[in-house]
């Protein structure tokens, strides 16, 4: 009996932490066609590259700043600039937005869920 209740307490834990996760955490493909993974916890994530000429690398961190919306540092992986960045979620389409100058010019781009 105990060993039941055991397992199906285990299994709920795992359901609900997956129902937890963070709808921007996953695979996005990014406007140059590499694929880009996002992890995170806590509402803090990272963005690192998983295909593409600069596989690896990390270019992002952000936070949960509520409304599908987040806030954090953004890096062009080209140039190796780190810019303000902001993000929005909508469905399955996720526009990254760098920015400079306090907002005044800003550049973006949108990703698609994997």
């Amino acid at each position: 009996m105990f060993r039941k209740l055991s397992l199906a307490l285990a299994a709920s834990l795992i359901v609900t932490g997956a129902a937890l996760a963070d709808p921007i955490e996953g695979n996005w493909k990014t406007a140059s066609g590499a694929t880009a993974a996002i992890a995170g916890s806590g509402g803090a994530f990272a963005i690192t590259l998983k295909t593409g000429k600069h596989a690896g690398k990390r270019i992002g961190s952000f936070k949960a700043t509520g409304d599908a919306g987040y806030a954090g540092t953004i890096t062009d992986p080209e140039s190796d600039k780190t810019y303000n960045g902001k993000a929005s979620l909508a469905g399955s389409s996720l526009t990254m937005k760098g920015c400079v100058l306090g907002g005044l010019i800003c550049k973006s781009q949108t990703w698609t869920k994997m």
